[in-house]
């Protein structure tokens, strides 16, 4: 089953407003929303391939109070970017991110 992930802004600028820690991580399906502060991804022999974590009381040195954690290898794309600084993809190539 298809699942995407959505971090709700409004959520997040409520939060920071209110005081209030209402999670700002959703899950949806076809079926359901679900929501989360800490969301773990699982890879196909069931171990946390990857952690998307909210963290407002302690966010990031940068400033994120929302961001994703992994060990994994990732690959990323960048389509169509006008900055020949950053990777783009041909047809047949995905740049790995810090290899």
């Amino acid at each position: 089953m298809l699942k995407r992930i959505h971090i709700n802004q409004q959520v997040i600028k409520e939060n920071a407003k209110t005081g209030e820690r209402l999670p700002v991580i959703t899950c949806k399906t076809y079926k359901s929303n679900s929501y989360y502060t800490e969301l773990e991804i699982m890879d196909s022999d069931g171990s946390v391939a990857a952690k998307v974590i909210y963290s407002p009381d302690k966010p990031l040195s940068c400033g994120a109070k929302v961001w994703i954690e992994t060990r994994a290898n990732v690959t990323g794309v960048a389509h169509d970017y006008p900055d020949p600084r950053y990777a783009h993809r041909d047809d047949s190539n995905l740049y790995p991110c810090f290899t």
